[in-house]
């Protein structure tokens, strides 16, 4: 299972859903990736108001919060 998370420096709501991530990982092994939205304007343009955002298999899953109990049974914990 592949995880994104777009995020940005000093968003308190990315750092949240690191956490939750971040935590799920340690009990499930998955693929984690953390984008910087602020490295690209396309980036920008498409996630700049909706952060974070959290997609699953390529598939946007969450949007400014995470659900713990959702997220697991998405990466198979």
């Amino acid at each position: 299972v592949h995880v994104v998370l777009y995020s940005r420096v000093g968003c308190h709501l990315c750092d949240t859903a690191r956490d939750v991530i971040l935590a799920e990982r340690d009990r499930t092994p998955f693929d984690f990736e953390e984008v910087d939205i602020e490295r690209s304007e396309t980036l920008v343009r498409e996630y700049g108001l909706r952060i974070p955002v959290v997609v699953v298999e390529g598939v946007e899953r969450f949007e400014y919060e995470v659900d713990p109990g959702e997220f697991a049974s998405l990466v198979g914990g």
